[in-house]
């Protein structure tokens, strides 16, 4: 089964709209214009993926319940909205245990293409310092699937706001 990366998608078609510029405009203006397709194809996109980290961890929860993962996740279950940038962060580090838990690959693909993709979401947000908010070793510690719906909560919580 094929993973999709979503993080990957728009890069290619910017290379191939420069390579098709720089065919047809051999001139100062159209090399100007490769180099700069080449730049904005590496720099952050700004759109959100919140579905496609939704799809992705509905696919995880399925591939967990054929899975058994023995270990507890510090998690977030009252996310209030003035940490919920320090709670998405913690969420991110405790997916790297499932990954390390698990010997299945399709598993580990999953939680790897989940991580890229909500941490491509917060960039705007990653500097933030939000104050008053517990540490990821305060929270208490659930199982996998707990963990899941309340990381789904918080992802749901950043899609609906439209928050990057």
């Amino acid at each position: 089964m094929r993973i999709s990366k979503p993080y990957l998608r728009s890069t290619s078609i910017q290379c191939y709209l420069c390579l098709l510029l720089n065919s047809h405009f051999l001139t100062e203006a159209g090399i100007h214009v490769f180099i700069f397709g080449c730049i904005s194809a590496g720099l952050p996109k700004t759109e959100a993926n919140w579905p496609y980290v939704l799809s992705d961890l509905k696919r995880l929860e399925v591939l967990i319940q054929s899975t058994h993962i023995d270990a507890t996740l510090y998690t977030e279950s009252d996310i209030q909205p003035n940490c919920s940038v320090t709670a998405m962060k913690c969420f991110l580090l405790e997916l790297h245990v499932i990954c390390q838990e698990s010997n299945d690959m399709d598993i580990r693909d999953t939680v790897q293409n989940l991580i890229i993709l909500a941490n491509s979401n917060l960039s705007s947000n990653g500097n933030i310092t939000e104050t008053g908010c517990k540490e990821c070793e305060e929270l208490e510690e659930k199982n996998v699937k707990e963990f899941l719906q309340s990381f789904k909560q918080i992802v749901q919580f950043f899609y609906s706001s439209g928050r990057q």
